[in-house]
């Protein structure tokens, strides 16, 4: 596409603005994580249409022979918009649980602030994978709405269709479809058959109970950071549920621990242990009715 027809017909568009209307974009120039994909290269077109688009980053893995071929595809629509782009590239060791470790690599050199093109259907699929994973209503509320996931109501499908429509292309990331991956077979066996078991479209069903969810647990959040979680006295007084709520938001370092080590913990509030290892290297005890995490190279008092 010649320069400048971009541009004019991004300008032009009444499906990039009827996009645009159900999304929740930030009102400060933002940038955007940019990937190549479909959803991020339509996240980049509808955010410079808002005008909230301050530049584009893109993070570059290195897990694809042809990875680095990707920031092309975003420089040929970048040009054309006038839209600045960067590329980071990072290296990220082989071993177990490699999706997460690219995530956590990823947002480690990108912008404490930026958009991602998180969709509806990525929602669905994160709901699924924490369920699969025994979460309470914290993970299978998914991921927050907000400015920084604006196209969270929008479907792949779309903004795949909008790419189309501006003839825009995308990068076919090829690891997408591995079943190695457990979101991929989620997307594309899961998913599918949830479809046909329901009789419906299952997506924005699993988006609006994460919704709903995402109330819930907030509401109980609140609930539970009235507690005083040093407080074994008042721990023990406390609906259960609650109680445990303020143990792990307490005890989180850096993440929640487990039922079984917050049951424990439950138990030294009640005087049945005096104390109990919560990992890490720290340590749980209570002496007159006060609970105290402390740090210690080796502890063993759960009998």
């Amino acid at each position: 596409m010649p320069v400048g027809d971009l541009a004019h017909s991004l300008s032009n568009s009444q499906q990039a603005s009827q996009l645009i209307a159900r999304c929740n974009f930030p009102s400060e120039p933002t940038p955007a994580a940019v990937s190549g994909g479909a959803d991020s290269m339509a996240l980049m077109l509808l955010a410079h249409k808002h005008g909230c688009l301050s530049e584009v980053v893109h993070v570059d893995h290195g897990l694809r022979p042809q990875s680095h071929q990707d920031v092309e595809v975003i420089n040929s629509v970048a040009s054309q918009l006038g839209i600045k782009v960067t590329t980071v590239r990072i290296e990220v060791g082989s071993g177990t649980n490699l999706e997460a470790r690219a995530r956590e690599a990823r947002y480690s050199v990108l912008p404490s602030i930026v958009m991602t093109g998180h969709t509806q259907d990525d929602q669905a699929e994160t709901v699924i994978i924490n369920l699969l994973r025994g979460s309470g209503t914290a993970g299978l509320a998914a991921m927050n709405s907000g400015t920084n996931r604006p196209l969270l109501e929008l479907r792949r499908f779309e903004t795949e269709a909008i790419c189309g429509e501006l003839g825009v292309a995308y990068v076919n990331d090829e690891t997408n479809a591995d079943p190695k991956y457990q979101r991929n077979r989620i997307r594309a066996e899961v998913i599918p058959l949830l479809n046909e078991v329901s009789r419906r479209d299952i997506v924005p069903v699993l988006a609006r109970q994460a919704e709903i969810l995402r109330a819930d647990d907030a509401l109980l959040q609140s609930l539970a950071l009235q507690i005083d979680p040093t407080d074994a006295r008042a721990l023990t007084q406390a609906d259960p549920a609650l109680a445990k709520r303020a143990l792990r938001a307490w005890m989180a370092d850096p993440y929640p621990p487990d039922s079984a080590t917050i049951d424990r913990a439950m138990a030294v509030a009640r005087g049945e242990i005096l104390g109990t290892d919560l990992g890490g290297g720290r340590h749980l005890s209570r002496h007159q009715q006060v609970l105290k995490i402390s740090r210690t190279e080796s502890t063993n008092h759960d009998d």
